[in-house]
């Protein structure tokens, strides 16, 4: 119980965020994918690495685990192919639809069903995905880390200062 109060609270905490930051609105998400307003990918920028820091140092102390996926090609390539053709179709993406719905805009609740009825697909062709997609180019449980046989804090500082780079960039091109 204390943990779905932990992701409760941390939930309700990031949607609260997401709102401040404006990158539930729809001309924001536009914005990102025509790469006319950058506020999302500074948002979700800033997010990942704060996160990455915050998780292995979790991780490092004992107070949390990682729960590897495998990465599997032949997943991940199709999904993300449905996920990006679905954002620039609908002008949100998953997470922004249920967040733009709770604002009252009843074009997110398109959003909404599409995660639905995709949901409902996907269960019903899993037999199907299961000997054919998901195995193909399986890597398995693997980080970028141990891919390159390094340790997870050589690559944390590279990715947060190629990270501020790219943050520096975007902002002297004013997006």
């Amino acid at each position: 119980m204390k943990e779905l109060l932990y992701g409760l609270i941390t939930g309700i905490m990031f949607g609260f965020l997401l709102q401040r930051a404006q990158v539930l609105r729809y001309d924001k998400q536009i914005g990102a994918l025509r790469f006319l307003d950058m506020t999302i990918v500074k948002f979700m920028l800033s997010a990942v690495m704060t996160g990455m820091v915050g998780i292995y140092i979790l991780k490092d102390i004992g107070i949390a685990s990682l729960s590897l996926k495998p990465t599997i090609l032949g997943a991940v390539i199709p999904g993300g192919l449905v996920f990006g053709i679905g954002w620039g179709l609908l002008g949100y993406c998953p997470g922004t639809s249920i967040g733009a719905v709770a604002e009252g805009r009843i074009d997110g609740l398109w959003g909404v069903l599409g995660m639905l009825v995709g949901a409902g697909v996907y269960a019903e062709l899993y037999p199907w995905f299961k000997n054919t997609l998901l195995t193909f180019g399986d890597f398995g449980k693997i980080t970028v880390p141990q891919a390159l046989g390094v340790g997870h804090w050589f690559i944390i500082p590279i990715v947060i200062i190629a990270g501020l780079l790219l943050l520096r960039w975007i902002e002297s091109k004013n997006l």
